[in-house]
């Protein structure tokens, strides 16, 4: 059984690690992506201004009742039609552009994850004491540095857990990519199973893997909230 966990053409280790690495460039790529689109659906919703409002809520509403396969099949198969029309129209000669996978799954997981991302932000926000943001007005400070040195700090803090679940769902909904051909560790495991027709032992070998990353990330995330809960006194 171990022959087929080896390097080279008898087995499929060198295969599986390459997935491996797939799913991990697309989960490192996925997360500022989907933390950008979380702050900005966060401030929309929180703006005074009713339309943004609107669109903040109406985002994180939309995307959160939306399976995540759906919205990786509408953007993969959807954006590379939005920007071919685009191309036509600005440069008719031009050749088409293939939408990758890569790029399809980076932005519908970011779309996916900066939807959940916004509510727990909106909710740190909302948690924090505006005392201090009228503190630190009070001495002179201007909206950055008050967002910097006063709120940013806390509402890392607040929100770290939440984020932090929300890493590893995406990380494990990283295998939906498998769908458009992304030769991700899902995908090679099934082409695995495929030619040696073992699915338990590949499939096995698929869940250890991704539960040893979920439990390297936990760990990494406890102690990135015990240096953010640093000083802070426990009840």
């Amino acid at each position: 059984m171990f022959e087929l966990f080896s390097y080279g053409d008898a087995g499929w280790g060198d295969e599986i690690l390459q997935g491996l690495a797939i799913t991990v460039q697309l989960a490192i790529a996925t997360l500022p992506v989907g933390l950008c689109i979380g702050f900005l659906a966060a401030f929309a919703s929180m703006s005074r201004a009713r339309p943004l409002r609107f669109l903040g809520f109406g985002y994180t509403t939309i995307m959160r009742g939306l399976p995540e396969i759906l919205t990786l099949f509408v953007v993969y198969n959807g954006a590379g039609l939005l920007i071919n029309a685009a191309l036509r129209w600005w440069a008719p000669e031009a050749s088409p552009i293939d939408f990758s996978p890569f790029a399809a799954g980076v932005v519908a997981l970011g779309m996916v994850f900066g939807a959940f991302a916004a509510e727990v932000l909106r909710g740190a926000f909302q948690s924090l004491d505006q005392g201090q943001v009228e503190a630190g007005r009070a001495i002179g400070m201007s909206s950055r540095q008050i967002f910097l040195r006063i709120q940013l700090p806390q509402v890392w803090r607040f929100a770290l857990p939440g984020l932090g679940n929300l890493w590893i769902n995406m990380l494990k909904d990283t295998a939906l990519v498998s769908v458009i051909a992304l030769d991700d560790l899902m995908r090679m495991t099934k082409v695995a199973v495929g030619v040696t027709k073992q699915p338990f032992t590949f499939y096995l070998l698929a869940c250890l893997i991704y539960w040893a990353m979920c439990v390297l990330s936990e760990l990494v995330l406890a102690q990135m909230e015990r240096r953010a809960n640093r000083g802070i006194r426990r009840a």
